[in-house]
């Protein structure tokens, strides 16, 4: 069985897939209530799961009528996508955030399972092994990637 952070993870997902401009306006207390969990659990989730390195921004605004926006970036054109992995990489990059990266771009089919999987194997620790600052290699590693990949 699935654990409730994927199965919240998922219906946001699916509210973000329906919606046309790629957005969606949620209540977290209420979003607790329906999924019969702590508000806190919801934070996890957003915290974690819709990243900017995860193609997501979030808003919050507080008070009364408070709601939290979560929306995908999509990024048609090269340029702007280059431009988001240059931000989201940075000048040193962890194996963790690499391959939450990498996980966004394989869902949004902007790379395909075999490239996903060469670069995964490209910037890991190991492969890394005897590099100083491997994560300031792994991101100039992967910059050089993005680059060639995303036309």
């Amino acid at each position: 069985m699935a654990r409730l952070t994927d199965i919240i993870e998922k219906f946001i997902k699916e509210m973000i897939n329906e919606d046309k401009d790629n957005k969606v306006l949620i209540q977290r207390n209420e979003l607790a209530d329906q999924f019969r969990c702590a508000p806190s659990q919801i934070n996890y989730v957003l915290s974690t799961r819709f990243t900017y390195a995860k193609g997501y921004v979030i808003e919050s605004r507080r008070g009364g009528g408070g709601y939290i926006a979560i929306k995908r970036i999509e990024h048609k054109c090269p340029v702007s996508r280059k431009k988001l992995l240059n931000e989201s990489i940075g000048d040193g990059i962890t194996y963790h955030n690499t391959i939450a990266l990498l996980d966004n771009l394989l869902e949004t089919e902007i790379i395909n399972k075999k490239e996903y999987e060469l670069i995964k194997i490209s910037v890991n620790d190991k492969t890394l092994k005897d590099v100083d600052n491997k994560n300031k290699v792994r991101s100039d590693i992967l910059k050089g990637m993005m680059m060639v990949l995303i036309e």
